[in-house]
């Protein structure tokens, strides 16, 4: 399964971008310690390891493009893919969320994004 969250944010498209892929900045911003880089290829954790992937695609201050897993995957469940682009007009930036390859019963992830990230994160960039 695949879907599509978008939500703004009252920063610009470069404060999100590098607060994303810092490993300081993450964690303040969603509450879970993260550990990021901002290096095509290298692995990350977030949520207290809870979420773990690899940077694949980067592309300043407009596209983030990373695999993406949780505990919760099974073995056998191939990981899943986030896209995140980033679309500024007078300081306020639009961040679409594109998540694929999400297994089946990854209903919940939808509201894990608004809770877990677009809710601390909006309080954060306030």
């Amino acid at each position: 399964m695949e879907f599509t969250l978008k939500t703004t944010f009252n920063a610009t498209a470069k404060q999100i971008y590098k607060t994303w892929l810092s490993t300081q900045g993450h964690t303040k911003m969603t509450g879970g310690e993260a550990f990021v880089s901002d290096r095509v290829g290298d692995p990350f954790t977030a949520w207290d390891g809870y979420i773990k992937g690899e940077n694949l695609i980067l592309e300043p201050y407009y596209k983030i493009v990373q695999s993406w897993r949780t505990d919760n995957f099974k073995d056998r469940e191939e990981d899943s893919q986030i896209q995140l682009i980033l679309s500024e007009t007078d300081g306020i930036t639009e961040l679409t969320l594109i998540h694929t390859n999400v297994p089946e019963d990854g209903e919940h992830y939808i509201k894990g994004w608004q809770e877990h990230y677009f809710e601390p994160m909006k309080s954060y960039f306030e």
